[in-house]
């Protein structure tokens, strides 16, 4: 038997390059109802078709269809660097973003719904591009939902097996054959609310252009936005609420938001993930609100809007910016980058470490000191009342040591580009989980722009194997996977 099935692995990227040109077709029709450059969109939507029409008719027919373990880590991570190479193309066949790693770097970053950009005037691009931007997080935002309930658990990656147990009316022995409906229902859930945040982002007073844009990169937990000032352009309470809604909600595990749309919300409430990530918002949002006013000198509403918006905004890793967080006081700049860890609930489109693992390690981490005085008891972590196998915990405390390792490295790495303590550290941890804006010279009123080419390849791989939960795409250098036994 061979240890990979390549045709298979290549006509499923194949799918997912189709699926790209499609949604890339779409911007051709914004370019001609805006009178720009529709015709390099249109190349670029055919060279990704022709792509993957070449790559799925090729191998398809005559290949075994079955999808091995070893095939579903080389699909997710080829497939995300394939749609990350192809969805470049309109950034640098329209010229907006004529230096190749520039574009890359921004095509990774809507992908992998991080939000940083290279962008030094976004008001100054064509429409058309700038809707192509908040596609890529559209679609990125899809693909981790159907990533992290369908495909990552059955790989058995960073405890998303856990997701699977817990997840109501989702388990390992119906989620399998039952793949498409369960994204179909999610997908649905997804689409509704980014129709419901436009419209209501409309009705407050937002254009139409603007409002599909920021809800697409809402419910993605993007960033990307089309102003300068990202939602801070917009003097508008009514919109600065609605975003933070539809980011709070966008943090939530999907399935149990289909289960509480469909009236079940006790099963939301018991959701142990839930509850903490719930009570986390508001603590943080609180802390930080006092603070802001008596400190400030906010305004009440103004402090506690402020806040909770930041708050939820990095928690989430959607990143959409209304206050310049690097002028707090210090402690409140880390508060803000201890957030940078949080995360927003497993099964949603939030990046970060993720509410379900600091739950998971913190138990697990005080019975241990329990572990100590009665070594011989079999003491297990219980996760919404049920015992947790071992083996997912370590599986969780692996991930997260090596998220931390990968955040030293990595700031060492951007440090021997020339960036300071600060900036490098901050970009480390913005694009690793995934957030968008970070600290020092890549601050909320910052860009990437600056930063060398390598420093930004770099990073556009730190989104990457921040997307894809770590072990998904380290595996792929680790001489083992490539061996037969």
């Amino acid at each position: 038997m061979h240890l990979f099935n390549p045709r298979m692995i290549a006509a499923l990227i194949g799918t997912l390059l189709g699926i790209v040109a499609s949604m890339m077709l779409l911007t051709v029709f914004v370019a001609l109802y805006y009178g720009e450059d529709w015709q390099s969109l249109l190349l670029s939507s055919g060279l990704t078709f022709t792509a993957g029409v070449l790559l799925y008719s090729a191998n398809i027919s005559n290949s075994n269809k079955e999808v091995r373990k070893r095939d579903g880590f080389l699909i997710v991570s080829l497939g995300w660097i394939a749609m990350s190479i192809m969805g470049s193309l309109p950034y640098a066949l329209t010229g907006s973003i004529p230096n190749i790693v520039d574009a890359i770097f921004e095509t990774v970053s809507g992908f992998t719904t991080t939000g940083a950009t290279i962008l030094t005037d976004i008001e100054g691009q064509d429409r058309s591009i700038l809707f192509w931007r908040s596609m890529t997080h559209w679609i990125g935002g899809m693909g981790i939902i159907v990533l992290t309930v369908a495909i990552l658990p059955l790989l058995g990656v960073g405890g998303m097996q856990l997701f699977v147990a817990e997840a109501p009316g989702v388990t390992p022995d119906k989620l399998h054959p039952r793949i498409t409906g369960t994204a179909k229902r999610l997908w649905l859930i997804y689409f509704a609310l980014t129709i419901a945040e436009t419209i209501a982002l409309a009705l407050a007073g937002m254009g139409w252009f603007d409002a599909v844009n920021h809800a697409m990169a809402t419910m993605a937990t993007g960033g990307f936005s089309t102003r300068n000032a990202s939602i801070a352009a917009f003097d508008s309470q009514a919109i600065h609420y609605i975003i933070m809604v539809f980011m709070f909600l966008a943090g939530v595990n999907f399935t149990l938001l289909f289960f509480g749309f469909s009236g079940k919300v006790k099963t939301l409430w018991r959701n142990e993930e839930f509850r903490v990530y719930a009570w986390n918002t508001l603590l943080f949002s609180m802390v930080v609100a006092l603070v802001l006013i008596i400190f400030q000198n906010y305004s009440i509403e103004e402090g506690f809007r402020g806040a909770f918006f930041t708050v939820i905004s990095i928690m989430t890793s959607t990143g959409f910016i209304t206050e310049n967080y690097l002028l707090w006081p210090n402690f409140l700049i880390f508060l803000i980058f201890v957030l940078f860890f949080s995360g927003g609930s497993t099964g949603s489109t939030s990046g970060g470490i993720k509410v379900m693992r600091h739950i998971i390690l913190i138990k697990n981490s005080f019975l241990e000191l329990k572990r100590q005085i009665h070594p011989n008891a079999i003491i297990p972590v219980r996760f919404n009342d049920k015992a947790v196998p071992q083996g997912i915990t370590n599986t969780v405390a692996a991930f997260v040591l090596i998220w931390l390792i990968v955040l030293f490295i990595g700031s060492f790495v951007m440090s021997m580009f020339g960036l300071d303590f600060m900036s490098a550290v901050g970009s480390v941890t913005a694009t690793l989980g995934n957030i968008g804006p970070g600290l020092g010279s890549v601050g909320p009123v910052d860009n990437f722009a600056h930063i060398p080419s390598g420093g930004k390849l770099f990073l556009s791989f730190l989104m990457l194997l921040g997307r894809l939960e770590l072990f998904t795409v380290l595996i792929l250098f680790m001489p083992y996977f490539w061996q037969r036994r």
